[in-house]
């Protein structure tokens, strides 16, 4: 069946803080970290020279500075170890700097209009792209939660005060990376500088949907327990097998359970690792079983050029 019903399973978080300069954005990212860890281990990458480290006070928490250059492979080398040493949360302070900062994808795209022959910059995206695609994939695709900070590009306009007055009000606020980033996360927060205030841009949690307020420890706990609320993956993954394995019984063709593989691909990808693992293992097991079934008494000769099993 090409549907199947919707299940909101547990996940990990991918949250981002948005705001200018002196907004609380590191701050406010290990309160929500200490929150979300519930005891667990927590790193941060640091790119603001070493201002990551200002706040140990806080929470126990382990630091990389990464220096200049900042390009997307020096990221994800980070984000792979963090994953693998076994960190609960993973802040990236700040994700801008992949994008504007030395050796980032701004930096990069230069270059390679520079060393172009036509010097089309419009063309040069083409390299720089997939390289950028790579760090949101990555980010996204990580087992552990992901917070990141970005900085933001703010506007402003003068208006009429009623008085005869002109005062400037805030048209709105851009982050500092590729438009429509903020767009790749689960739940994305804007800062202000006066009193540190959070409003939810962006909230697929519905947890903070029209409140405005200071991030604290509680709001990582309260993440928290939404993330772990949801349906336990592996169990999900667990009766998915069953139903596909179920399904790759009924079949008595070996053209038809080729078949069967290629337009089932987005249910298969579903699985947890172990069990497309075991899924695999089934399907070539009814393979040999077709093929044996078809071969009568030469089940053990090979058949088509294939080894019966």
């Amino acid at each position: 069946m090409a549907f199947r019903k919707a299940e909101r399973k547990q996940a990990k978080l991918r949250l981002t803080l948005c705001g200018p300069s002196g907004s609380g954005k590191t701050y406010s990212a290990l309160l929500i970290a200490k929150g979300l860890a519930s005891g667990g281990k927590i790193a941060l990458i640091d790119t603001e020279r070493g201002s990551g480290e200002l706040y140990s006070e806080l929470v126990d928490y382990d630091v990389s500075s990464l220096s200049p250059p900042f390009t997307p492979e020096r990221y994800i080398a980070l984000v792979r170890e963090a994953e693998q040493i076994g960190y609960k949360v993973l802040i990236i302070d700040s994700l801008s700097h992949a994008w504007i900062g030395q050796g980032g994808i701004l930096d990069m795209h230069d270059k390679v209009t520079a060393a172009s022959r036509t010097g089309n910059r419009f063309t040069s995206w083409r390299e720089v792209t997939p390289q950028h695609n790579t760090l949101v994939d990555t980010i996204l695709g990580a087992n552990l939660h992901i917070i990141t900070t970005m900085r933001v590009k703010t506007a402003y306009d003068l208006v009429d005060d009623g008085n005869g007055k002109k005062r400037p009000i805030k048209l709105g606020l851009s982050p500092v990376q590729r438009e429509g980033m903020e767009y790749e996360f689960t739940v994305v927060f804007d800062l202000s500088v006066d009193g540190h205030i959070a409003t939810a841009s962006k909230d697929r949690t519905h947890l903070f949907d029209g409140k405005h307020w200071v991030p604290t420890i509680e709001t990582g706990e309260v993440l928290k327990e939404w993330l772990e609320s949801g349906k336990d993956p592996q169990e999900a993954s667990q009766e998915l097998l069953e139903g596909l394995k179920a399904s790759v019984d009924e079949i008595d063709d070996v053209q038809q359970l080729n078949e069967w593989w290629r337009t089932h691909g987005d249910e298969i990808a579903l699985l947890i690792p172990d069990d497309n693992a075991l899924l695999t293992s089934h399907c070539a097991a009814r393979k040999g079983a077709i093929l044996k079934a078809s071969s009568g008494k030469y089940a053990n000769s090979k058949v088509n050029g294939v080894e019966a099993v």
